[in-house]
């Protein structure tokens, strides 16, 4: 699966443009501020339906238009070609359109078009809160569990109930006790989807990291969101009060967490800042990993800034990584001849100069 041309309009600085990207890798390189990192947030919008840069829509679209529009067209893994196009309206109006067709929400781009993201922020999957790390997960159970949509679903309906009857008390003690039963339920189909995952993800993961760095006492857990000696349906019951005072339940799928750590330390206490990025990276390969045992196609990797934090050495390690798994990859930075050193000589390797807003092929890696 990749990106086979992406039209861009309204996005920040940039201007309109068209490209024609390679199906393997792809070097963007130009000064600060040219519109580099724009052209990653522009695919990212197409694949998620939001920016990787802000939780607001003002600074994305261009201050004298009323949108933004993105197009791609993306080669499958079985052959077919689909088109994506998303347009983000200033007053928060979103239109998601799939082979001409609207559709309902930013999941069905998500199974079309799969990202992975690596920037300089990267680091926040390992200090940030536990959301984060939730959401990484369940991206990846997403890809690899077709049941999983559903199951989430159905736990999302039961605790807005349940919620909305802790903060309001206006429910009978009998529909009550039937939220809690669905919640339950649901709680444990999610456990058990995101427990398989992690049993998978963990050899690939280790294998991963052993390529970028030798951190040989880092651990990965996964911790379910509750007490796993005992039931949600027990623990529901037992922090009812509790729960009635806060006014949201506190127990569930809703506060898992993946744990990283070395000996009893959480390992964003001892990382650097660049070994973060390393154990990042390969938590991001070893998800692409899986989902080409999935689904026979690969995810698309956005890479901001590639040589911050990383030396040579390892900016080599990841380079062999991301040519390993086959796939698409788009990977900005300020130096060209950094962007293209490492790769091997037989790897497709296209370049673009962006400046101004503008970009242009350069040619491919000599």
């Amino acid at each position: 699966m990749s990106l086979i041309r992406l039209s861009v309009s309204a996005i920040r600085n940039l201007q309109p443009l068209e490209l024609l990207p390679s199906p393997r890798i792809n070097l963007l390189h130009g000064d600060n501020g040219s519109g580099k990192t724009s052209v990653l947030e522009a695919i990212h919008l197409l694949g998620l339906a939001r920016s990787f840069r802000s939780t607001r829509l003002t600074p994305v679209i261009q201050h004298d238009q009323e949108r933004a529009v993105v197009f791609g067209l993306v080669q499958l893994a079985d052959g077919r070609q689909s088109s994506l196009g998303i347009a983000r309206e200033r007053n928060g109006d979103c239109q998601i359109r799939i082979d001409g067709q609207n559709a309902r929400s930013a999941a069905q781009l998500a199974e079309v078009l799969p990202l992975q993201l690596i920037n300089p922020d990267s680091f926040r999957l390992l200090e940030g809160a536990p959301k984060i790390r939730r959401q990484f997960l369940d991206w990846g159970v997403f890809h690899v569990e077709p049941r999983f949509l559903g199951a989430w679903q159905r736990l999302q309906a039961a605790l807005r109930q349940r919620n909305s009857w802790l903060r309001h008390g206006r429910i009978d003690p009998a529909a009550q006790a039937a939220w809690d039963r669905e919640l339950a339920l649901a709680s444990e189909v999610i456990d058990e989807y995101r427990r398989a995952y992690i049993q998978a993800l963990k050899p690939v993961f280790e294998r991963t990291l052993a390529q970028l760095v030798e951190l040989p006492e880092l651990t990965l857990s996964y911790y379910r969101g509750w007490d796993r000696e005992r039931s949600l349906d027990e623990v529901l019951a037992a922090s009812l009060l509790r729960d009635q005072q806060l006014g949201h339940t506190q127990a569930g799928p809703q506060r898992a967490d993946l744990r990283l750590r070395i000996g009893s330390h959480n390992a964003a206490d001892i990382l650097s800042r660049g070994q973060q990025k390393l154990v990042v990276c390969a938590l991001r390969i070893a998800q692409g990993h899986l989902v080409n045992q999935a689904k026979h196609g690969q995810c698309v990797y956005l890479v901001d800034d590639l040589p911050s934090e990383l030396d040579e050495q390892h900016r080599h390690a990841l380079c062999r990584l991301l040519e390993d798994l086959d796939c698409q990859v788009f990977i900005t930075g300020v130096d060209g001849e950094t962007l293209k050193d490492g790769w091997r000589t037989d790897t497709p390797v296209a370049m673009f100069h962006v400046e101004h807003g503008r970009i242009e092929s350069s040619g491919v890696k000599a």
